[in-house]
């Protein structure tokens, strides 16, 4: 079955399409990757996504704001279905389904609520292929935090070799899967842990004006020095300490959080890089503490990490990369793409996993890992058009 993933995460930087060959029935082995492809958003459009899930968007224009970028990211996450087919050299009718996530603009798990906006019919229209978007509200009906779902996926590819793994994403927000050695679906833990690069991001975008977007390389975390009241101040947040089941996003981490630690940086004459090596430590600590405390611990010394893979955009930043590794010294450190998950597409592989499930009425999340009180399908299918007839 050839189905293709969508994913806009929370940097909001542009969509990842994954067209991934998945067996046709409930196992999720051997599958391939059949192509990737990358459409990067606009800055203005970028912008227009922070802003509006920030609340920065003005009363009176806030509904027309979402209907706008809801048809508006249709459109383009249909474009980036469209270019994951030409990649693969396929006919985009060849695919069985388009899998989307869509581009959440608020997660509010205490209401149980979480909005994903990126209109799914535009893109069966633009596609003609059957798309399943949606997936959170059924996790949250449940119960559920409605998030993460990605561990679904990291259970299926990741997880084996007789080791205790976590899988670690990076993210705009960081989240963790625990993959016991057992392989067992039920045994699996998985949760937020924090800012990855959203605060990072967030901070350099601010102070250039929009002309940097990332810290490229980690090159301004290496010039910086990490100031240690700050870090210390910052690792002492109610929701680091939360136990799991738990979900967060840039409502939280995101570009007001960023505007405010500027602001104080700069009263007190902290250098950009300093802010920067601090952020960067932020969320190494968080990540190696979520891994120390928050992991099961019934038996200590079977739950020992063996190994830690990392994917996501992070992935890429070798200065973050290490400052994890030395939060965590005794657990051998390795990439998605080590794995055979090149650590762009992965999320947008997730989702195609998750779609292929729905299409087959068969669940498509672990409820241990979001709270929910039982496994269900999740996502919401709108009709392509008739295959063409010989």
């Amino acid at each position: 079955m050839l189905v293709i993933g969508l994913m806009s995460g929370t940097s909001a930087d542009g969509i990842d399409a994954a067209l991934v060959e998945w067996p046709d029935t409930q196992v999720a082995t051997p599958f391939r990757l059949v192509a990737h492809a990358h459409l990067a958003h606009p800055a203005l459009l970028q912008q227009r996504i922070h802003t509006l899930a920030a609340g920065g968007v003005p009363g009176p224009d806030v509904l027309r704001e979402v209907a706008s970028l809801d048809v508006e990211l249709g459109e383009r996450f249909a474009e980036a279905a469209l270019a994951a087919a030409k990649a693969a050299g396929l006919t985009i009718d060849r695919v069985d389904g388009v899998a989307s996530h869509g581009q959440t603009i608020a997660h509010h798990p205490e209401h149980r609520a979480s909005l994903q906006i990126g209109d799914p019919s535009v893109i069966a229209e633009r596609t003609g292929r059957t798309t399943i978007a949606d997936f959170r509200p059924r996790d949250l009906a449940l119960g559920g935090e409605g998030a993460p779902l990605a561990p679904f996926f990291h259970w299926a590819a990741l997880s084996g070799d007789n080791e205790n793994r976590v899988a670690l994403n990076l993210g705009g927000i960081a989240n963790i899967s625990w993959l016991p050695r057992t392989g067992d679906p039920d045994s699996v833990v998985a949760f937020d842990t924090g800012p990855a690069n959203s605060l990072i991001d967030g901070v350099i975008s601010l102070a250039s004006e929009g002309r940097e977007a990332m810290d490229l390389d980690g090159a301004r975390a290496a010039r910086g020095r990490v100031d240690d009241l700050l870090l210390h101040k910052l690792m002492d947040d109610e929701y680091l300490a939360k136990p799991p089941p738990k979900s967060t996003g840039r409502e939280r981490y995101g570009t007001a959080e960023a505007r405010s630690l500027l602001a104080k940086s700069r009263s007190v004459e902290r250098a950009l890089d300093d802010l920067v090596a601090t952020l960067v430590a932020f969320t190494a600590e968080s990540i190696g503490r979520a891994c120390r405390e928050l992991l099961p611990r019934e038996d200590p010394a079977a739950q020992q990490i063996d190994r830690l893979i990392i994917g996501g955009g992070g992935a890429h930043n070798p200065v973050l990369v290490e400052a994890i590794s030395c939060a965590l010294p005794a657990v051998a450190v390795d990439r998605f793409d080590d794995h055979g998950v090149p650590a762009q597409a992965a999320e947008a592989m997730a989702f195609s996993l998750m779609g292929r499930n729905a299409l087959l009425g068969v669940p498509n999340h672990l409820p241990r890992c979001t709270g929910a009180s039982r496994a269900a399908v999740l996502g919401e299918i709108t009709p392509g058009h008739p295959r063409p007839t010989a």
